[in-house]
C-alpha cells in the first residue's frame, strides 16, 4: 500500500505543485544550449589548432 500512496502523492505533486515550462521556453532554452555548445566546440577547436601549430614549431626547432 505504501507504493500506491507514494505514486498517488507523486502524481499529485507533479500535476499541482510543479511549474512546467511552456513550449516556447523549452525552445528558447534548447536554442541557447545549442549555441553555447557550438561556441565551446569552436573554442576547443581553435585551442587544438593553436597547440598543434606551437608544437610543430617547437619540433622543427629541435630537429
Amino acid at each position: 500500500m505504501k507504493i500506491v500512496e507514494y505514486l498517488n502523492e507523486t502524481y499529485s505533486e507533479l500535476v499541482h505543485k510543479v511549474s512546467w515550462p511552456t513550449w516556447k521556453d523549452l525552445q528558447s532554452s534548447a536554442l541557447i544550449a545549442m549555441i553555447a555548445s557550438l561556441l565551446i566546440a569552436v573554442v576547443v577547436f581553435l585551442m587544438d589548432i593553436s597547440f598543434q601549430t606551437i608544437m610543430d614549431f617547437i619540433y622543427k626547432l629541435l630537429y
